[in-house]
């Protein structure tokens, strides 16, 4: 027999999983009602609190690559996202009239951040980000992202890129209280609680903590959180903890892959009608109703 192979204990995207699947859901169905799924954000309507991760360089997935992405989340009345990628690629992306939310990298020079965000800005987006928790390396320096430098970024910094617009500005990889009190502080309008994809070993489950980082926000701005969701129930569980949206990425590229936009949206509505489902059978009416005490642990 061959030697077994050894599992990595600290895989974040594993025991995120796992805790995902340990949280039980109770069933409510006296005085119940047809759920509605609509969601507003930042003053726009949409169809379903389920949208696009902050993917990038899909074209070797399928050749409409984020453009195909965006345009199946239009289809489905969704909001999609945008990862790193050239300003053409942005402009596509746009031009599919899917309403969009922009992360930008930690790039080291503020003034190449400012432009994109003025791009963005340009372009129409809904919302301009950065996700911070890509600034280092799994060695402890800061990471070079397809060769460009990074740098991790100070309270101060942020509140100068909250300044340099008008849209909401968004941070990604908030895995903490410390972190959701400075975004406050920051004055950023919106928050995604994720260890992006597991960037660290041993980090703590986004649904975890997403309760307590809750609590720090008191609904004073949008709480989004991207980690391994694949369905309407880890839809369904993160909203009762606490979540406003929630962002489904790897989930989405098999059906892109396959059929284009049109797998995309196939897939968000699929989520979005399990969603349904699971909100009929926990007595959730709408987004607003969701009761954190549907959730049970093991």
């Amino acid at each position: 027999m061959g030697e077994e192979k050894r599992t990595n204990p600290g895989d974040s995207n594993r025991i995120t999983r796992e805790y995902m699947d340990s949280l039980l859901l109770e069933m409510r169905h006296l005085d119940g009602k047809l759920p509605v799924t609509e969601m507003e954000l930042y003053g726009e309507t949409f169809a379903t609190p389920v949208m696009t991760a902050a993917l990038s360089h899909l074209n070797n997935v399928h050749e409409t690559g984020m453009a195909g992405l965006a345009e199946g989340a239009h289809l489905a009345g969704a909001v999609n996202w945008a990862g790193m990628g050239d300003e053409e690629e942005l402009e596509r992306i746009t031009a599919t009239g899917a309403r969009t939310i922009k992360i930008i990298k930690p790039y080291e020079d503020n003034d190449y951040i400012i432009s994109r965000i003025r791009h963005a800005e340009k372009c129409g987006v809904l919302a301009v980000g950065m996700d911070m928790d890509h600034a280092f390396s799994w060695k402890g320096t800061y990471d070079n992202v397809c060769g460009m430098q990074m740098k991790a970024k100070s309270l101060e910094e942020l509140k100068e890129f909250v300044k340099a617009t008008k849209l909401p500005f968004i941070v990604k990889g908030v895995l903490s209280e410390r972190d959701a009190y400075k975004c406050l502080e920051a004055g950023v309008q919106g928050i995604v609680v994720s260890h992006h994809h597991g960037i660290m070993d041993y980090a703590v489950p986004p649904f975890k903590i997403l309760p307590s980082i809750a609590k720090v926000i008191q609904k004073q701005i949008p709480v989004f959180v991207d980690c391994c969701i694949e369905s309407g129930a880890d839809v369904l569980k993160a909203l009762a903890l606490g979540a406003d949206a929630v962002c489904v990425g790897r989930a989405l590229m098999g059906p892109l892959g396959e059929k284009g936009p049109e797998g995309v949206r196939e897939k968000i509505e699929s989520i979005t009608e399990e969603l349904a489902g699971m909100m009929a059978h926990t007595g959730c009416e709408d987004l607003a109703h969701i009761d954190p005490e549907i959730i049970w642990n093991r």
